[in-house]
Order: structure tokens, then sequence, then C-alpha cells
């Protein structure tokens, strides 16, 4: 893959979102480079998902069971599946590395998701740490910074 522009890295992001808000998850999760992983702290300004409890810190693996699971047809909370809407502003590069591919931007967002007659709205930052693998961009981290993470949140079903 030739230099990676700043607009190329954007419509990744973009089409990141747009694929959760339209199910399409499997294609989604081929997204994320293998040891990628999916992170929601637990607190603002949190820094390691390991020592520190955490919403959400889902590596691969996981992110293939949530998603087969939201599939699933014994999966009857499901039925009729959640939907999500993404509203993005203009995502942002904070940093890149072209000699080792390697790129991050953050993002601003309002995320609806709703199910029959119950919705939620949340607002958020997702930061994308993106790496070249075999000459295709891939997620190494996608974090969510929610901007109430301290509060008791109800389950969010689909991916942010």
């Amino acid at each position: 893959m030739s230099q990676i522009t700043d607009s190329q890295l954007i419509d990744f992001v973009y089409r990141e979102a747009d694929l959760i808000d339209t199910q399409q998850l499997h294609e989604w999760e081929a997204l994320f480079a293998d040891d990628g992983y999916y992170w929601m702290p637990l607190t603002h300004g949190q820094t390691d998902p390991i020592l520190q409890g955490s919403l959400m810190y889902e590596d691969k693996l996981l992110l293939k069971i949530r998603i087969e699971r939201f599939f699933g047809k014994r999966t009857f909370s499901q039925q009729p599946h959640t939907r999500c809407h993404h509203l993005l502003q203009a995502p942002r590069v904070v940093a890149r590395d072209d000699a080792a591919g390697r790129y991050t931007l953050r993002t601003a967002f309002h995320f609806v998701e709703t199910r029959v007659d119950d919705q939620l709205l949340l607002a958020a930052w997702a930061t994308h740490e993106l790496v070249v693998v075999d000459g295709q961009l891939r997620i190494r981290l996608k974090r969510v910074d929610l901007l109430n993470c301290d509060a008791a949140l109800p389950n969010i079903q689909c991916f942010m």
C-alpha cells in the first residue's frame, strides 16, 4: 500500500461506523487486526484496561462471540434486533508514523441505540489506532470514551 492519506484514514473511520449501523458486523470484525482490541474505559482518563476495570475490553475472539450471539437464532433478547446510529464529527488524524504504518484518529460522536420502544442516546469520543497489515488498514485498538462512563448505564447492545 502506498502512502496513506488523511482522507483514506478518515474514510476508514466513517466506513467502520457505517458497518456497525448497517449491522454488517462480520465485515466490521474483519477490520480488526488479529491482535486488535475494542476498549470502553470505566473512568475518565483511564490508562490501563488490564489492571483497572473497564466497561468492555474485548479481543477479536470476544468480538466474534458477541457478534454470533447478536445474530443467534436463540438470542431471543435480540428479536427484533437492536439498531443503532452514529452521528460523527469529522475524524481528526492526531498521530501518524508512515514508516511504521501506524495512525491514530480521534472522533467525537453521538450514538443512538433503539429496540422496540426504548431509545438510548450517548455521547463519546472514539480513538482509532490503525495499522497497516498486508497492505490494508486494520484496527489495533478502538477506544470508546463515554462522556458519562462513570454513570449507571443500561445494557449497551450494539458496538459503538
